[in-house]
């Protein structure tokens, strides 16, 4: 599980931040000043990786949050297997099984052969687009 940490003031929308162990792709943040002693709160709206659901994090602008380490790597689909696809790393020659992504348009472009872009965040592997 690699992460990292930043304060969530430095974070903007596209950012992804680590919200009840899952990572996320920040959509929407405010910033807002509480009263006359009170620190800065921000509002958070993140979409989940993995599960597309939507988070929300509401904490004060200089607290630390872990964000995720995502490993960008290239592979070739070597065989479709229903809804998992086995995939050969580019680099290290290694095969794994992947799930298929959600998005038709990109479902009809993965087939024996085609190279691919994916993801390393938390130990999960995620088809992002072909090459």
């Amino acid at each position: 599980m690699s992460k990292t940490y930043a304060t969530l003031g430095e974070l903007k929308p596209g950012n992804f931040i680590i919200i009840d162990g899952e990572p996320c792709r920040i959509v929407e943040m405010s910033k807002a000043k509480t009263g006359k002693h009170g620190s800065a709160k921000a509002h958070v709206v993140a979409i989940g990786l993995f599960t597309g659901n939507k988070k929300t994090l509401v904490a004060p602008v200089d607290q630390r949050v872990e964000v995720p380490v995502i490993e960008k790597r290239v592979g070739q689909i070597i065989a479709d297997m229903g809804d998992l696809l086995q995939v050969m790393d580019m680099e290290t020659f290694e095969t794994f099984e992947v799930e298929k992504p959600s998005d038709e348009k990109l479902r009809e472009k993965l087939k024996p052969g085609v190279e691919v872009e994916y993801w390393v965040v938390m130990g999960k592997r995620m088809i992002i687009r072909t090459r």
